[in-house]
């Protein structure tokens, strides 16, 4: 199916619904990257993501049990050495959607959610603020985009 080093998450843009899936999963990974800094996953820290994602009506189109299965799922994956990459791919393809302030709202959120905040979160929450300033800009997929980005 797929090796460890091919991205799981990898979704082609092809119609807005697979954007908002890609939304929701950077939602999920920017809050699993935090829950996974100080090496110790807490169920506070889970559940704080769905509970953001969920009060702010971020992901509506996607069921609490997918949520957490997709958290699991990418917590297990930033465990791995090439963590950077899997955060900066998922990033990557939403970085035109106005989501960075949820981003770095959503994983403070998580640092605190276990009354702990290590320094390895806080580390990560630098890095997802980074990434929110600097990755380059997604480019439009789909029919007609290329014709749009000429006639300008």
């Amino acid at each position: 199916m797929s090796d460890a080093t091919s991205n799981p998450i990898e979704i082609e843009i092809t119609e807005p619904s697979s954007l908002n899936e890609q939304a929701a999963v950077a939602l999920v990974i920017a809050g699993a990257l935090v829950a996974v800094a100080d090496r110790r996953v807490s169920p506070v820290e889970r559940d704080e993501v769905i509970r953001f994602i969920r009060d702010r009506g971020l992901a509506p189109h996607i069921d609490d049990e997918r949520l957490f299965s997709m958290f699991d799922e990418l917590a297990e994956r930033l465990e791995e050495p090439d963590f950077a990459n899997v955060v900066i791919d998922t990033l990557r393809p939403v970085s035109n959607m106005p989501l960075s302030s949820h981003l770095i709202e959503l994983s403070e959120h998580v640092a605190a959610a276990d009354e702990d905040v290590h320094p390895h979160e806080v580390q990560a929450i630098k890095l997802l603020r980074l990434l929110t300033l600097v990755l380059p800009r997604a480019k439009p997929v789909g029919p007609g985009a290329g014709s749009a980005a000429k006639q300008e």
